[in-house]
């Protein structure tokens, strides 16, 4: 067979099977009869917000001029006070000439409001970037700590890495939240942050420690020869080419850590997935909610690995 048409054959069968799970998804919920709502998501990414204005004091209504879409309401109150309000026209509840008390309803404004999707998804994004910077220089500094001769500085390290790899994240944020966060006063996002951070930092540390040692150790020889120090050699010459080679396995942890946030909604951190939980408790849509909170998962998952790969191939050109 031609590889053209052995390349056609595999598309066609990985269509099939693609569109044998969807049509295994559709039937088993035809089986459990539940009727799909997807036209009720998009308000949770975001909305027509309605804000009421009400009156500020007793007075009359003096005057009401229409401005495209608005009415602009202007109130003259028993004080002598003067004050212009503006709504929506169609939310208009008053005419010209009529008494006014305070805390009569005007009419509404409407503005666009970030849903609770929405929230959720910047709340993950920016709890993922900043424990992902700070796991980065944890993890940096313990796996140079890691190969160092100095026995308690790698002591140290060890002890960090396995005790932190070897309890589960959520157990860990418990301890960070409940304990450290009670004892040092932190706040559950501050918490939050920290768990994972630490908890990222134990798996790069043994990433920058294995893509260091992947690095032959002439080439050290080499730049202590040229007169470099060791601090100088690890900065100018080891590091840079560890970097390159531990991209890929950096780029996979980082994945895990944004799919692992997902945990702080234990410690009522109202990301992506509370988000979700809490769109569901009061619509119902469990199906639909949770293919849409996955889905943005993804989308941010393989967006980053698509950046990742970006780097990958710019720094492959620079070699």
């Amino acid at each position: 067979m031609k590889p053209k048409s052995r390349s056609l054959t595999s598309k066609l069968l990985l269509a099939a099977i693609l569109l044998g799970m969807v049509a295994a998804l559709w039937g088993a919920t035809k089986k459990i009869d539940y009727t799909w709502r997807w036209n009720r998501v998009p308000q949770y990414f975001l909305y027509h917000a309605e804000q009421l204005h009400k009156v500020p004091f007793d007075g009359q209504v003096a005057g009401i001029t229409t401005k495209g879409g608005d009415a602009v309401i202007a109130i003259t109150g028993d004080n002598g006070e003067s004050r212009k309000v503006t709504v929506a026209a169609e939310s208009l509840r008053v005419d010209e000439g009529d008494l006014l008390f305070e805390g009569d309803n005007l009419g509404a404004s409407f503005t666009w409001k970030a849903g609770p999707l929405t929230t959720g998804l910047w709340t993950t994004l920016w709890i993922s970037f900043v424990s992902g910077i700070l796991g980065m220089i944890l993890g940096l500094v313990t796996g140079l700590c890691r190969i160092s001769k100095n026995e308690a500085l790698k002591g140290l390290a060890i002890t960090y890495i396995e005790l932190i790899r070897g309890t589960p994240l959520l157990v860990q944020i418990f301890i960070f939240y409940f304990f450290l966060g009670t004892v040092l006063d932190l706040s559950r996002m501050v918490a939050g942050i920290g768990a994972l951070a630490i908890f990222s930092g134990a798996y790069v540390a043994e990433i920058i420690r294995a893509g260091i040692q992947s690095i032959p150790r002439g080439q050290t020889e080499a730049a202590r020869s040229l007169g470099m120090t060791v601090p100088q050699a690890m900065i100018h010459i080891i590091l840079p080419q560890a970097f390159k080679r531990t991209l890929p396995p950096l780029a996979g942890q980082f994945i895990s850590l944004i799919k692992d946030s997902s945990l702080v909604s234990v410690i009522a951190i109202t990301d992506l997935t509370k988000s979700g939980r809490e769109v569901i408790t009061s619509t119902f849509a469990t199906f639909e909610i949770w293919f849409t909170v996955a889905g943005l998962y993804l989308v941010m998952t393989f967006a980053l690995s698509q950046l990742i790969g970006w780097m990958e191939r710019r720094l492959a050109i620079s070699d």
